[in-house]
C-alpha cells in the first residue's frame, strides 16, 4: 500500500522495549503503517547489556540510533545526556518526518525525544500515563510527557481518572491494561530446567527474584538502603538470589557494583544485567518472591500469583495488587516482610489473587485506536475543565 503512516517508537532501553515489543511487532506487519524505530539511551551501552542486539535479533530495522548516556550517573551528566537526545531524536524526527511518535513510559530519554517531537508538532501517543512514583524524578517526568501528548494508553480506570485531571480530554484516553502482563499471556516461557540450563544457574528450594533501582527524589538514602536489603537477605542464607541489575540512573553504577561483590561472596547468589522478557518472565514464573522496587513486580507478579516486597518510597502512589507488601527500607522491616511472604498463611491468600493491570488484547486495541486516530486532527490540544 502507498502512502503509509509512519508511526516511529523511540525506546531507551530493555524495560520499555520489551513492554512495546507486541505493539511494534503488530504496526511491523501492518499493510496500512509503517514501523520507524529510533533506538537510544541504554540500549546502546556495553556497559547496561547493549541491547540493541535484542532488537535486531527481534527482526526490527533500527531507523537511527542515537547515543546519550553519559560516563557518570550525576545530576550534571544526566542534564548533558538529556540535552544530547533532545537535540540528536529532533534532527532525526525532522528527517524521516513520522506521522505519529510513540513512547512509554517516563524515564529522561524518552522524555527528550518527546520535547523533540512536540517541537516539531509531531502528534505523540504516551503509553503507562497517569500513574504515580512520588519517591523517582520519573514521576514528574511521566506528567510531563503526558502534557505533551496527544494520545494516551492507560493500564486502570484510576489512572485514566488522572490523566483527566492533569486536563486531557476524555476521548483521548484509553484504559487498556498493562502491555506486560499480555507478554505473559503471549509467551511460552521456560521450564525450571530450561531457565537453570540457559541462565547457567541452580535453582534451590526457596528462590527470589531482586530488582533495585536508585531512589531519584531519595538519593542520599539510596545506597545504604540497597544495603539494608542486603543485610536483612543476609539472614536467609539457604534462599537463592537472582539479582537483575539497575538502570543508567543517579547512583545505579554503585548499585551493580555492590551487587557483583555480594554475589562473589554468597554461593547461591547471581545477577544480570539484562535478562530479556521471555527469560525474565520465565524466571519469575519460577520464584517464591519478588524484592526490590520495580514496576515490573506491581504491575506483573499478580498474574503468577506470587508475593513480591515493595521496598522503600520509588513506587509510592502506584495502585497496589494483594500479593504485595509494602516494606520500610529498614533491614528490620524488610527482613519481617520476607518472613510474611515465605508463610503458609500468606501463600494461602495468594491463591484467589487478581491483577488489576490485566485487560484483554492490549497490543491490538492499542494498534486499532492509533490508526483510527491517524486520521483525525489530534495535534490541536484544549485543556478540558473537570467540571
Amino acid at each position: 500500500m502507498k502512502n503509509k503512516k509512519k508511526i516511529c517508537f523511540i525506546t531507551g532501553g530493555r524495560a520499555d522495549y520489551d513492554l512495546l515489543y507486541p505493539l511494534i511487532q503488530k504496526v511491523n506487519k501492518s499493510k496500512e503503517l509503517e514501523l520507524q524505530l529510533i533506538v537510544t539511551g541504554m540500549h546502546l551501552s556495553k556497559e547496561f547489556g547493549n541491547t540493541q542486539k535484542r532488537i535486531l535479533n527481534d527482526g526490527f530495522i533500527i531507523s537511527k540510533k542515537i547515543k546519550t548516556i553519559n560516563s557518570k550517573d550525576t545530576e550534571l551528566g544526566i542534564v548533558k545526556s538529556f540535552s544530547l537526545g533532545t537535540q540528536n531524536i529532533g534532527k532525526t524526527l525532522a528527517k524521516i518526518k513520522p506521522d505519529l511518535v510513540v513512547v512509554l513510559g517516563d524515564r529522561s530519554e524518552i522524555y527528550a525525544g518527546t520535547c523533540a517531537a512536540f517541537f516539531l508538532n509531531i502528534p505523540i501517543a504516551h503509553i503507562h500515563g497517569g500513574e504515580v512514583t512520588s519517591g523517582s524524578m520519573d514521576d514528574i517526568m511521566r506528567h510531563a510527557i503526558t502534557k505533551h501528548s496527544h494520545l494516551h494508553f492507560v493500564s486502570t480506570k484510576e489512572y485514566k481518572k488522572r490523566v483527566i485531571q492533569l486536563g486531557e480530554k476524555p476521548n483521548s484516553v484509553f484504559n487498556v491494561g498493562s502491555l506486560g502482563v499480555e507478554n505473559i499471556k503471549n509467551l511460552k516461557l521456560m521450564s525450571k530446567y530450561e531457565v537453570e540450563q540457559d541462565l547457567k544457574i541452580s535453582l534451590g528450594v526457596t528462590n527470589f527474584l531482586i530488582t533495585y533501582h536508585p531512589v531519584t527524589l531519595e538519593r542520599d538514602k539510596t545506597i545504604k538502603e540497597f544495603k539494608n536489603l542486603l543485610q536483612a537477605l543476609n539472614e536467609f542464607s539457604q534462599i537463592t538470589l537472582i539479582f537483575t541489575k539497575s538502570n543508567s540512573d543517579l547512583f545505579g553504577r554503585k548499585i551493580n557494583q555492590i551487587i557483583d561483590l555480594y554475589v562473589k561472596q554468597r554461593k547461591n547468589a547471581y545477577s544480570f544485567m539484562s535478562l530479556g522478557k521471555k527469560r525474565y518472565l520465565s524466571l519469575m514464573s519460577h520464584v517464591d518472591g519478588l524484592l526490590g522496587n520495580s514496576s515490573s513486580a506491581i504491575i506483573e507478579s499478580p498474574s503468577f500469583k506470587i508475593g513480591s516486597i515493595n521496598i522503600g518510597n520509588r513506587q509510592k502512589g502506584r495502585i497496589i495488587p494483594d500479593n504485595i507488601i509494602n516494606s520500610r527500607s529498614d533491614a528490620k522491616s524488610i527482613k519481617s516482610s520476607i518472613k510474611l511472604i515465605l508463610s503458609e498463611k500468606f501463600k494461602k491468600k495468594l491463591k484467589m489473587i487478581k491483577n488489576p493491570y490485566d485487560k484483554k488484547n492490549v497490543s491490538k486495541n492499542i494498534y486499532e485506536i492509533i490508526k483510527k486516530n491517524l486520521s483525525n486532527k489530534i495535534i490541536n490540544k484544549e485543556f478540558h475543565d473537570i467540571d
